[in-house]
């Protein structure tokens, strides 16, 4: 449909079907045979019985033929046959479930990164679905908040960038109507990821300068790399909700951001404003939110029943009603929907193409690169076929790996460790015990009652506690080494799973203390959507191996790399702290006057434990045993147009092969403003043969060396800076330079 067709249209549209083009509820109500909005699904939304059947978009209903019936329906009710938008929560894969978002960006490769998403897109594309509410780029640094499993970059803004054009463009493609393409929706806008406290939903307050420098540059990249559509974040900024804050969508995306695609609230969020104390009630939501320029009301009743009041009152209300109609009708168009309202959906195709075994055998190859070695001590990975093996834990016969937004993937269809270790080595070999649950009752149920799920009874709890601690012991007694395999539970992170204690369940560290006593070596390997507190058992392992939660392939992924099939190459793009307490905590902090660098007493120390992280960003060992040597300028002085280019010599000095994460971070010794002790930016992931040495090359450019200043202008100031390289951001080699 050309641009005056969609013109054309919006002018036959009533006042009516304008605004339900703007509202977006869930799909499964026009399954049901008889639809009744008063006693339905859809009481609670209190929408106007007219308004079901103009509605513009649907929420997480999934299935070529589900939806083809779906839009069938409607467009047999719908006076002008706009087809519906399909929109779903596709966070790390579809029926093929990748490892959570946390863990694809400790892959530190993009094309691991650009492969998930083509995979996810395409499952999902024939299957219904036009928009992905993905990728979620919250720069996070407070491991306490649920939400950081989704976040690509965890607590760096140029991961951010790197990772969040990547994901757009290869959702989205050349052209987003294609097979196995579906517009991007970037989440959530903004700064949703500093939550006080880690506390999900909770305020956000921090400068402007903070704001632009670190946690706006990965929006700004999806928006560059194209991204359709951008969701409002939860939270308030500068005092105003993001969902009504015309300053951040009107002003900052619109304006100086040049984005023109879609807005859509997050789930009841203009609603949600009245419990900000922002609006007044749901009339002045509704006109707060127009006014800042949200285009489509996710599951909320405040545009379908105050917008069109509000129209007839004022004409600049309509006006902005006819701008956000237009730009969703563009989109639908942009789809191909017009022409063909089912899109790409395709049951034969999705029989074909969905969980094929040449999918799942690229998931898990990519599996493997999101696993990070935290510990390896005595070189005690990888496990020979021919030790007797003792696997312990609640994860190691246990499928639940995919983590807590793998709505559509069914986890039943899960190998789960055992199952894989049965095949790899002699069953004399291998003896199992589960050693104890993952949660204790009163903790499982804490959970399942905020769900308003039934809770459960364990009968005797702390005797079967007593008799699988017991089990486990007793075969970790006839066994030369421990294999255990715990972590959180998977309603432990996600959304509205903030915790304040971010430590190993109590009975889990209790099983590690009571193995421990039997003075075997112990590798763990550890699920969980966060970083976690370890510095409480770390010192009875021997190794550690982070695999997050990693998904429909997760279970022989693991295996391949314990045997030493695959060697690990993950890197922490989160710092893991010493407890709870440290958080937020992130690498590229600012010094203070009195920094710590002594045992000094008046400086910013703690009392209790260390100031560093227990684990630092960048973080992750390898089989191999990488050196880095001989780091060389090939200038010190550089004026404006210049570049630096920078080169250091990486040797592996092991029989094993690998690939390695070169890192390289800048520090502005001073400025105008304080400036962080150093931040990343640039990172090369390397194969190397054994006993192999490289010379890897950078470039500095004075876009690396530019930040906000005291006057808010984006500009690089002339100094002295250090440059760093190596393989976390700790422990680096260093040279320094001057720009005038």
């Amino acid at each position: 449909m050309k641009e005056k067709e969609i013109i054309e249209l919006l002018n036959k549209m009533t006042l009516d079907e304008k605004i339900g083009q703007m509202v977006q509820i869930v799909g499964d109500i026009f399954l049901m045979d008889d639809i009744n909005i008063s006693t339905g699904p859809l009481k609670d939304l209190e929408l106007p019985d007219e308004m079901l059947y103009n509605v513009g978009s649907i929420l997480n209903v999934m299935g070529a033929q589900k939806v083809k019936k779906i839009q069938d329906k409607y467009l047999s009710k719908s006076r002008l046959k706009i087809p519906l938008l399909f929109m779903d929560d596709i966070i790390n894969g579809y029926k093929i479930a990748f490892p959570i978002p946390i863990a694809q960006g400790c892959s530190w490769n993009v094309e691991v990164i650009k492969k998930i998403a083509e995979i996810s897109a395409m499952e999902s594309n024939i299957s219904g679905a036009n928009v992905n509410f993905s990728p979620m780029v919250d720069l996070s640094r407070d491991a306490r908040w649920g939400r950081v499993m989704e976040s690509i970059e965890g607590e760096d803004s140029y991961l951010g960038q790197v990772y969040a054009e990547a994901i757009v463009k290869a959702y989205q493609g050349k052209d987003v109507s294609k097979l196995g393409h579906l517009v991007s929706c970037v989440k959530h806008v903004a700064a949703y990821g500093a939550a006080e406290a880690g506390r999900d939903y909770n305020t956000v307050d921090m400068s402007e300068r903070e704001f632009r420098q670190y946690y706006l540059p990965p929006y700004k990249a999806a928006i560059e790399a194209g991204a359709e559509m951008i969701m409002t974040s939860f939270n308030i900024l500068n005092g105003i909700p993001a969902t009504i804050n015309k300053w951040l969508i009107d002003e900052l995306l619109r304006k100086e951001l040049n984005f023109k695609g879609v807005v859509i609230s997050d789930y009841g969020a203009i609603e949600e404003t009245i419990a900000h104390g922002a609006s007044k009630d749901e009339r002045q939501a509704a006109l707060n939110a127009i006014n800042a320029g949200v285009d489509i009301d996710m599951m909320s009743k405040v545009y379908a029943n105050y917008l069109k009041e509000l129209c007839q009152e004022d004409k600049e209300v309509e006006n902005r009603v006819n701008k956000s109609v237009l730009r969703i009708l563009k989109l639908k168009n942009k789809l191909g929907l017009f022409e063909n309202p089912y899109g790409n959906t395709d049951e034969e195709k999705e029989k074909k193409y969905i969980m094929n075994k040449q999918n799942l055998k690229e998931a898990k190859k990519l599996t493997q690169e999101t696993f990070v070695l935290l510990k390896n001590k005595n070189k005690i990975l990888p496990l020979t076929k021919n030790s007797k093996i003792a696997l312990i834990g609640p994860y190691a016969d246990n499928n639940g790996i995919t983590g807590s937004w793998s709505m559509f993937s069914d986890r039943t269809k899960n190998h789960t460790i055992l199952d894989i270790l049965k095949k790899r080595i002699d069953t004399k070999n291998l003896l199992y015990a589960k050693g104890t649950e993952i949660l204790r009752e009163k903790d499982i149920n804490r959970i399942l009652s905020a769900e308003g799920l039934p809770i459960i009874n364990i009968e005797d709890e702390q005797e079967k506690e007593k008799y699988l601690l017991k089990e486990a012991i007793e075969i970790a007694k006839k066994s030369e080494i421990i294999v255990l395999a715990i972590g959180e539970h998977y309603k432990q992170s996600g959304e509205a799973c903030s915790r304040s204690n971010i430590s190993l369940p109590e009975n889990q560290i209790n099983l590690i203390n009571e193995l421990y006593k039997l003075n075997k070596p112990i590798v763990m390997i550890l699920f969980n959507g966060r970083p976690l507190q370890l510095n409480n058992v770390e010192d009875k392992l021997d190794g550690i191996l982070e695999v997050w939660f990693p998904g429909t392939t997760g279970a022989e992924a693991i295996i391949e790399v314990l045997f030493g099939d695959v060697n690990p190459s993950g890197k922490l793009t989160m710092s893991f702290p010493q407890n709870s307490g440290q958080c937020p905590i992130y690498y590229n902090h600012y010094n203070t006057g009195r920094p710590h660098v002594t045992d000094f007493r008046y400086v910013s120390r703690y009392q209790d434990i260390a100031t560093e992280s227990f684990y630092p960003f960048g973080y992750g060992l390898s089989y191999c045993n990488f050196k880095y040597k001989n780091l060389k300028l090939d200038k010190n002085k550089m004026k404006e147009n210049d570049i630096i280019y920078v080169t250091v010599e990486v040797e592996n000095q092991s029989d094993y092969e690998g690939y390695e994460v070169i890192q390289m971070y800048i520090q502005d010794l001073y400025g105008s403003v304080v400036r962080p002790v150093k931040e990343l930016k640039g990172f090369k992931k390397e194969y190397f043969k054994p006993y192999e040495t490289k010379k890897i090359e950078f470039k500095i450019d004075i876009e690396m060396l530019k930040f906000w200043n005291e006057c808010l202008e984006y500009k690089a100031e002339e100094g002295e800076f250090k440059v760093y390289i190596g393989g976390n951001s700790v422990n680096t080699l260093e040279e320094t330079f001057e720009l005038y």
